[in-house]
């Protein structure tokens, strides 16, 4: 018990470690003038969601059925009531490791609208959507029923949906939620005319590295055990985000000519994505099958905004939605009960395609709910206390206007009253298309298909 009291608080810290990883990732595919708050969302998200989370959200997550698999009793262990000084996992330990859950999960919307929002605006929606979508969605997915009489949530337990770690509650549903934001604010201004490349991307190659070193803890982690199925759940990660970077990498060259360090970085994250829910139920063929395709299909699929016409910032919609639901899916393909008894056979070894019906329905059930609610929480956030700043703050830099702060300060530099020089102006796109004739980037120009050009 002690040794799996250990890695359960272990895997929590590596959670943890997720969310600082993601805003670097994020901070460097945003311009200068908005790194700042870009990391100030992802650690923002991490205030709000952790406390909300031990005062009501483990209780609407994990608290007895009241509603027929969709609530949790939310009065039941508010403010952690009759967990702390338990049995460790079915207390603290457990309740720890499910927080950090909850914080990326809102932490990865935060990119589908990087440059454009207000950050008090967006500190509201993070305590009305994990309230409203993310906690009711754990229980679905995460809250098994068990024989001392505790009832968990539909999907898990009803519907026989698999989700080992998280595709379907965190990965779809902030994926969902992603595009939900992008239609509700709108375009950010120049997009897509306006090259808005990575301003550093060494912090986006930092930034997927602490993501997969930390999802160890998210995959793994997810057995609640220091097992044989933490072990299983550990190296088809490995396989599988190795073998989705190869796969995003081969799509880049093939479509574009070359291999990037931000496609790189990409595929880490696709292959991570995909194989959290199904890292548990599948072989080492399974996962390196769900890795590559999962790579492949995700480089394709961030082009989706130039044809639709959504600004997802940072590609939310086709890593995390897509990736979310490729990884949900194929499991009705690869599962296995070969490696794991709790798993099931799917088509490939045996088992049909009643188990992909499951998948899809549980895939499908996340993202309709998680789109319409944030739609709704979205417009009201937007038509009560306004969600995006104005023109000018957008323009002239978002880390200015919303926290009067600069990631860069550049001084000793001839420039403006300012003090930034004209090269940080121009890195940080405030400078008229003309003066950037050197960067091989024109006014006007149309936008890469790749996310080179805009992420």
């Amino acid at each position: 018990m002690e040794g799996n009291t250990a890695w359960l608080l272990t895997s929590a810290a590596l959670v943890l470690l997720m969310t600082p990883g993601l805003a670097f990732f994020y901070g460097g595919m945003v311009r200068t003038k908005s790194v700042l708050n870009m990391l100030m969302m992802c650690f923002g998200a991490m205030a709000v969601v952790g406390v909300i989370w031990v005062i009501f959200g483990y209780s609407l997550a994990f608290g007895d059925d009241v509603t027929g698999g969709l609530f949790g009793d939310i009065g039941q262990y508010v403010g952690l009531k009759g967990l702390l000084g338990g049995d460790a996992l079915s207390g603290t330990a457990f309740v720890a490791f499910q927080a950090m859950f909850a914080v990326i999960t809102v932490a990865l919307i935060a990119g589908a609208i990087a440059d454009r929002a207000r950050f008090g605006a967006w500190l509201v929606f993070c305590a009305i959507w994990a309230t409203l979508v993310y906690f009711p969605v754990a229980h679905w997915v995460f809250d098994f029923s068990n024989d001392s009489g505790h009832v968990g949530g539909w999907i898990a337990n009803n519907l026989g949906a698999l989700d080992f770690a998280g595709g379907t509650a965190v990965h779809i549903n902030a994926g969902a939620a992603g595009l939900a934001l992008a239609i509700v604010l709108g375009k950010r201004a120049g997009w897509p005319k306006e090259a808005m490349k990575p301003h550093n991307l060494p912090f986006v190659m930092l930034g997927s590295g602490l993501l997969w070193f930390g999802w160890f803890g998210f995959n793994a982690g997810s057995a609640l055990a220091a097992n044989n199925i933490a072990g299983l759940a550990f190296i088809n990660t490995f396989a599988a985000t190795c073998a989705a970077m190869l796969g995003w990498l081969l799509i880049e060259r093939l479509r574009d000519g070359h291999a990037t360090s931000l496609g790189a970085a990409s595929g880490v994250v696709a292959g991570l994505v995909a194989i959290t829910p199904a890292c548990a139920f599948v072989d080492i063929w399974g996962a390196l099958a769900i890795g590559v395709i999962a790579g492949a299909v995700c480089a394709l699929a961030v082009s989706m905004k130039y044809r639709f016409g959504f600004d997802d910032s940072l590609d939310v919609v086709g890593v995390h939605l897509v990736g979310g639901i490729v990884g949900t899916l194929l499991i009705g393909f690869f599962g296995t009960v070969a490696v794991n008894e709790g798993s099931v056979d799917g088509l490939f070894y045996g088992g049909g395609l009643e188990q992909f019906g499951k998948q899809a329905v549980a895939a499908g059930a996340v993202l309709g709910y998680s789109l319409v609610l944030t739609l709704i929480i979205g417009y009201a956030i937007k038509l009560t206390m306004g969600f995006r700043v104005d023109r000018e703050a957008e323009v002239t830099g978002i880390d200015e206007s919303e926290h009067a702060e600069s990631g860069y300060e550049l001084t000793g530099i001839r420039g403006g009253s300012s003090g930034i020089s004209r090269a940080a102006d121009a890195l940080a796109g405030r400078v008229p298309a003309a003066s950037t004739a050197s960067t091989g980037t024109p006014a006007g120009a149309p936008a890469n298909a790749s996310r080179k050009a805009d992420s």
